[in-house]
Order: C-alpha cells, then sequence, then structure tokens
C-alpha cells in the first residue's frame, strides 16, 4: 500500500503534527494550510527561507491585489503559527500586522419579518433547520452537525458537540422549537429520510449531514421567496436572535453563553442594533424640569 505521506512536504507534515498535538479543530487546520500555500506561491520557493521582509512584501502583495482585509488577517494568524510554532522564528513576523477592520452592524430582521420568512419555507427539512437557526441563535456549521441525540426534551436544551472554538456547550430548545421538530422527526421516519439515531437534519444519503453550502441556498431562497429586500444570511437569523432575546431584557451574559461567544464585547455588538430597547430609553432631556421664567 503506498505511503500517502510521501507527496506531502516535511514541513508540512511537521506543521500537520503540531497542530494536531496542540488539537487544533479539523475545521482550522486547512485554513492555516492555505495560509502557508499562498505564501509558498508567492516566494515560489518553501516557506522555511523566508526572510521579515518576504513577510511584509507578502502582505504588500495581498494589499495591492485587493485581498479582503479578513482574509489578509485569517491569512497572518497562519503564518503565526507556522513560524512561531514549527519554525520556531517568531522574529520574522514583526513586519507583520493586522488589518484593522471596521466593525458593521449586523443586519437583523423584525419579528414580522423571521415570521413572513419561515412561512415561505416549503421543504419540511429546510423549515426545521432554518428554524432552529433563529430558535437557538445556532451557527449553520453546528445545525448541520446536529444529530437526533443531541435534543434533550426532557431538559428543554440542544447540545451543540464541538461548537466554534472546538468546545461543547448547550443552546435553548423552546416548546414552539421543540414542536417543529418533532413534527420534523415524524415527517422523516414516516419518509425513510432518517436514520434512528442519526443526523437531525441528513443528506440524501442519509448517512452524512447536510452541507452548510446547501442550508445557505435554502436560506438565501426563503428570503427571496418572503420578498425580504434585506441581504438575509444564515448569520441574520443567529443576529436576529441575539437582538430580540436582548430586547426581551435577557442578560447580555445569558445571550452570551447562549451563542458561545468568547468575549462579551462581541455579544455587547447587538446593544447597537436592539432597536426596541433604545426605544424605551429616555433621554435625560426629558427629566429636566423646566425652570419657572424669571419675574
Amino acid at each position: 500500500m503506498p505511503d500517502s505521506n510521501k507527496s506531502i512536504s516535511p514541513l508540512r507534515l511537521r506543521m500537520v503534527e503540531d497542530m494536531t498535538l496542540r488539537k487544533l479543530s479539523p475545521k482550522t487546520q486547512p485554513g492555516y494550510i492555505r495560509s502557508v500555500v499562498k505564501l509558498t506561491r508567492f516566494l515560489g520557493r518553501s516557506p522555511h527561507t523566508a526572510t521579515a521582509e518576504d513577510l511584509r512584501l507578502f502582505q504588500l502583495h495581498l494589499a495591492e491585489t485587493g485581498v479582503s482585509g479578513t482574509t489578509i488577517n485569517a491569512t497572518i494568524t497562519g503564518l503565526k503559527f507556522l513560524f512561531e510554532v514549527t519554525l520556531d522564528s517568531p522574529e520574522l513576523l514583526k513586519n507583520m500586522s493586522p488589518v484593522r477592520i471596521p466593525r458593521k452592524l449586523p443586519t437583523v430582521l423584525s419579528a414580522e419579518e423571521v415570521s413572513r420568512f419561515l412561512e415561505s419555507i416549503t421543504n419540511p427539512r429546510d423549515k426545521a433547520a432554518l428554524s432552529v437557526a433563529y430558535g437557538s441563535g445556532l451557527r449553520a456549521s453546528e445545525i448541520t452537525h446536529l444529530s437526533v441525540n443531541d435534543i434533550d426534551s426532557d431538559r428543554m436544551i440542544i447540545h451543540i458537540n464541538r461548537g466554534k472554538g472546538d468546545k461543547d456547550r448547550y443552546a435553548l430548545l423552546s416548546p414552539e422549537l421543540q414542536k417543529i421538530l418533532r413534527q420534523w422527526w415524524r415527517t422523516a421516519h414516516a419518509k425513510g429520510k432518517m436514520l434512528k439515531g442519526g443526523w437531525l437534519f441528513p443528506a440524501k444519503d442519509l448517512v452524512n449531514p447536510m452541507g452548510v453550502r446547501q442550508l445557505n441556498h435554502a436560506c438565501h431562497a426563503a428570503a427571496k421567496s418572503a420578498g425580504l429586500d434585506k441581504q438575509v444570511s444564515m448569520h441574520t437569523l443567529r443576529h436576529s436572535f441575539a437582538t430580540h432575546l436582548l430586547e426581551q431584557n435577557v442578560d447580555i451574559r445569558v445571550i452570551q453563553e447562549l451563542l458561545g461567544h468568547k468575549k462579551l464585547n462581541t455579544t455587547a455588538l447587538y446593544t447597537q442594533v436592539a432597536t426596541a430597547t433604545l426605544r424605551d430609553v429616555k433621554s435625560p432631556l426629558d427629566a429636566l424640569k423646566k425652570k419657572p421664567p424669571k419675574r
């Protein structure tokens, strides 16, 4: 049997081993490898020969060719691992610096728009999956990798296995969402579209979960069918979940836990789009007592 590692360079193999030792998630590792591949193509030689000036010129090349700030920062993160961990040469990164990205307010749907969105979906699986996105605030990849056993109807929670950052957490299972999921479970089993104890939202072969791209497509189709004039994505449903909870005066730390945010300031962004909360705030101008006119 041929050795599958023969076509992999020793440097790449070492980097993969280093990532495995540090338990980087399977979602993170390919991104780091892509960063190194980009640098290798730019240099035309192995990245272990790179100088600090080479790395500066590489970042300049990315900026000049129109690569987004987000992609540049992700590339730098991958290279930091290579040079700090695998090559033990952190000094070579001295001329690379992350790009400051202006933070945009997230798009949020109103409750009425969410209702129109969900009511427009005719496919039972898609409707259940997108209901989870809004009803529990899960990320697209977290939804597609839910198994039937992750739904705990006794404790009314959803167990997220290895979410972002490779961390487990619990999400909200509301009575209405429980009802929607039970209906989907019955429909799927009656039509042979789900294996016992298998994926909650399986692909056609039932063995694999539905793909994130497929879920995104269903989301865009629903937004179009509902006649929404906003750019709606899977993250829009997650944003709407968080914002609507905030408008219900749910503690922001609770929302942080439900969303799986590592930092509170990430969750705090939603305070800027919770318009119902803003409407309830009284300006100090309104509280001023008018002084009686001078006689």
